[in-house]
């Protein structure tokens, strides 16, 4: 008769299922720093651009506005009517994008003082062409600080692109102070008619002074477009800047040589106003032109960079998804924890079918047989193991 041994009970095993749950989870956290790092990084490159962007937009709408202030200083130079609808139309324009962005770029007091300046030149006296002369250049000189003011905000000024960079200088910071340094070149080749004899040397000296600003930042936006145009990709950056660029080149070299006096002293203050006007012609069109391409190139890294953050946001939530996957897998493949108890080893329960006889059957075949009696034993004469050997 065998006697059942004691039921024991099975230890749970969370720790064997805990493991892989908790190694997900520490995967996990890092997966997700860094992914919202790199979208926090490529985000602040997406704003700089969208800056940037704000930028040549503030500058496209200051552009009518220097133009408009030159003509406006040739005028009265000349005692001409001022055009003043043009110069209030460009003003508006410039306040309406001021209201919209120049918070964003830090402009709005700079801006509110320009045009108050502005607003009151007409209302100057232009009986005295000296003094409307120094008017004008105290107004341009803010006029081309705002230039500089809204490519420092924007951050145009540290633009990372070679073509962009390129651009922006020209025609943000060298075509405003060409177009402004050439106005001041014939305006004062205007009033050395008009001055004594004995202002002469002084006039000169002044007008050799005004042409080498006017020629200095001329021909470095003629290099710089020259570099842009032969390192672009764009086939339409060439074809539409070619025309005008060989204008405004032929508009400068004939500045250059027409303010210059002559052997008698004289100044052709015709050619040079005829050819100020063809170099600030070709400006006119070069500058959309110029501030379209940089437009341009800001957009399509702008794409680039919501590419990137796409493939960011994508490959961080696929790695997250597969930790999770990992963990919930790892869980559910493991037993689940028996709450019963189960036979301890060597009190297995009799199997269905097995050629195993179980201790009942040898229980009853025991007590089929007959009685041994008492001092009786097995049969004495029954072969023993080892008998041959005695």
């Amino acid at each position: 008769m065998t006697v059942p041994a004691p039921r024991v009970r099975r230890r749970p095993r969370t720790r064997g299922r805990l493991l892989p749950l908790l190694l997900s989870v520490a995967l996990l956290l890092p997966v997700a720093l860094l992914t919202v790092q790199a979208h926090r990084l490529v985000d602040a490159d997406r704003e700089v651009v969208e800056r940037e962007r704000l930028g040549v937009e503030y500058l496209r709408a200051l552009a009518p506005v220097t133009e408009a202030l030159v003509n406006a200083q040739s005028a009265a130079i000349a005692r001409r009517p001022l055009p003043r609808q043009v110069l209030e139309q460009a003003i508006e324009q410039v306040a309406a994008v001021d209201a919209r962005i120049g918070g964003e770029l830090r402009t709005g007091e700079r801006w509110a003082g320009i045009r108050a300046k502005l607003e009151a030149l007409p209302e100057r006296s232009l009986t005295d062409p000296e003094a409307a002369f120094a008017a004008y250049r105290e107004v341009t000189d803010l006029l081309l600080a705002l230039h500089t003011k809204v490519r420092e905000s924007s951050g145009l000024i540290r633009d990372a692109g070679a073509d962009s960079h390129f651009l922006q200088d020209g025609v943000g910071e060298e075509m405003p102070e060409a177009l402004v340094a050439a106005g001041r070149l014939t305006d004062l080749a205007t009033l050395i008619e008009r001055r004594p004899a004995t202002d002469q040397l002084r006039s000169f000296g002044e007008l050799a002074a005004h042409r080498v600003a006017a020629l200095q930042p001329a021909n470095d936006l003629v290099n710089n477009l020259r570099a842009v145009m032969d390192s672009s990709e764009s086939a339409d950056l060439g074809a539409n800047v070619l025309s005008s660029f060989d204008a405004y080149q032929r508009g400068v070299e004939a500045m250059a040589l027409t303010s210059q006096p002559d052997q008698t002293g004289k100044l052709d203050v015709v050619r040079l106003t005829g050819a100020r006007l063809e170099a600030q012609e070709a400006a006119k069109q070069l500058q959309p032109v110029l501030l379209d391409e940089i437009d341009r190139l800001l957009a399509e890294r702008l794409d680039e960079l919501n590419r990137d953050n796409l493939l960011v946001l994508g490959a961080g939530g696929v790695a997250g998804l597969l930790l999770i996957a990992l963990a919930v897998t790892s869980w559910l493949s493991r037993p689940r924890d028996n709450p019963g108890t189960v036979d301890a080893p060597g009190n297995e329960p009799e199997r269905a079918g097995s050629d195993r006889p179980s201790d009942s059957h040898w229980e009853q075949m025991a007590a089929q047989r007959p009685p041994v009696p008492v001092g009786q034993g097995s049969d004495p004469d029954r072969w023993r193991p080892f008998d041959a050997a005695r």
